[in-house]
């Protein structure tokens, strides 16, 4: 009996789906560039085979997603319409969108939808009420659907109303293909303990929700290797010269408090020893520096030649591998060149390895060694919160009978 068997969730090929209205609650939170621009619609692709088995049954299927961090209710920059569209294409089939996501004009959609159509609904987020974890908001959706599915595991840490509260509402209710393979992947890390070469590599942009995360994952890993802005808080607290690279100094307590804790437990924590930095992050003349000699008035965007291969050498040591986040500014060639021949190294290695979170999806694809990875999720901070509660999340809580 596998882990995913023992925690009271079915999944959707599990439950009565034939003829209903199913609520399929996806992550189409996917990598935008500077302008907005949706830059990667792969993730879409684990989608499919769930979607493809509630047509089958002949099901009414309404798609339910957030994306980004709209900053008003009809900010359409974050509009799920392109989202809508490649779908369409996939699956070669016309898809309904609709510009809200609750209320009489939606309910009228999904009353007109016949067996086999799909309706997309507008961002969830240009609803407040979605991050409220609000029960009205969830009954609003309920009465949208017969069946409740959860394809979204890298959100299901959060007690947002789609995720958390909405389950609650609706008496047939699972995960996806997706969300099962995830959980199972996950459970593999489920158990390690100090001695078992666990290895975590934090980097990405997410600073506040991974220094969180370093704490509980003392207990359990042997090396925490950090990059990132996140680096840069732990090389602040340990007095060290960044030049004008900016740090949370909010965090600098935190950090000073995380490497007490580590050297007390013997958790190696794993810094940048070099680094690739410029002026501004347009820079096309970036300079290679050491820690001790870092230039006055230059910011750190990536790491440099000997932390990619510190960093190597410190995970080949280990036996299970989970690295979150590209570690420097991705999103700019120039500055994604260390992240890119790290994982091309790290790929090579005979170890348990995965990865997620940010765009590590994208960057592994970029290096051409996703596959060599044991398996990719589309977010870090799921997975370390999955790790550290143990196997439980608010998300996957909400999908037990």
């Amino acid at each position: 009996m596998g882990f995913f068997d023992t925690l009271g969730v079915k999944c959707v090929n599990e439950l009565a789906i034939r003829e209903k209205r199913v609520l399929l609650r996806t992550d189409f939170n996917f990598p935008a560039d500077e302008n907005g621009n949706i830059s990667d619609f792969a993730r879409m692709d684990k989608s499919i085979p769930t979607i493809k088995h509630i047509l089958e049954h002949n099901a009414r299927l309404i798609i339910a997603s957030h994306f980004g961090r709209p900053e008003s209710e009809k900010d359409v920059q974050y509009t799920l319409e392109p989202f809508a569209a490649r779908l369409a294409e996939i699956l070669d089939q016309d898809i309904y969108f609709f510009e809200d996501c609750v209320g009489m004009g939606a309910m009228q959609m999904v009353r007109d939808l016949k067996p086999g159509q799909i309706l997309v609904l507008e961002n969830l987020r240009f609803n407040p009420d979605e991050k409220k974890g609000t029960s009205a908001f969830a009954r609003e959706l309920a009465k949208m659907c017969d069946v409740y599915i959860n394809d979204a595991f890298g959100v299901c840490h959060r007690k947002d109303t789609s995720i958390a509260v909405l389950p609650r509402f609706v008496d047939t209710k699972g995960v996806s293909f997706a969300a099962k393979q995830e959980i199972e992947e996950l459970s593999k890390f489920l158990g390690l303990e100090h001695g078992n070469g666990f290895c975590i590599m934090l980097g990405g942009s997410n600073t506040t929700d991974k220094m969180g995360l370093i704490r509980p994952m003392l207990e359990i890993a042997d090396k925490i290797i950090v990059g990132g802005p996140l680096a840069y808080v732990f090389l602040a607290a340990k007095g060290e010269n960044i030049g004008a690279t900016p740090v949370d100094e909010e965090k600098i307590p935190l950090a000073k408090e995380i490497l007490k804790s580590a050297e007390v437990r013997k958790v190696e924590i794993v810094l940048p020893v070099d680094h690739i930095a410029a002026e501004t992050v347009n820079s096309t003349e970036p300079v290679v520096c050491r820690t001790e000699s870092f230039p006055e008035g230059m910011t750190a965007f990536d790491i440099g030649p000997e932390t990619v291969e510190l960093f190597a050498g410190k995970a080949a040591s280990c036996s299970h591998l989970f690295w979150s986040g590209p570690f420097g500014v991705y999103e700019k060639p120039q500055f994604s060149i260390g992240s890119l021949k790290l994982a091309s190294q790290i790929a090579q290695f005979p170890i348990h390895k995965v990865a997620g979170g940010g765009n590590t999806d994208e960057m592994l694809r970029t290096a051409g060694v996703a596959g060599k990875f044991d398996y990719v999720f589309p977010s870090g901070t799921a997975a370390l919160e999955f790790l550290k509660n143990n196997g439980s999340l608010p998300g996957i809580e909400a999908l037990k009978d």
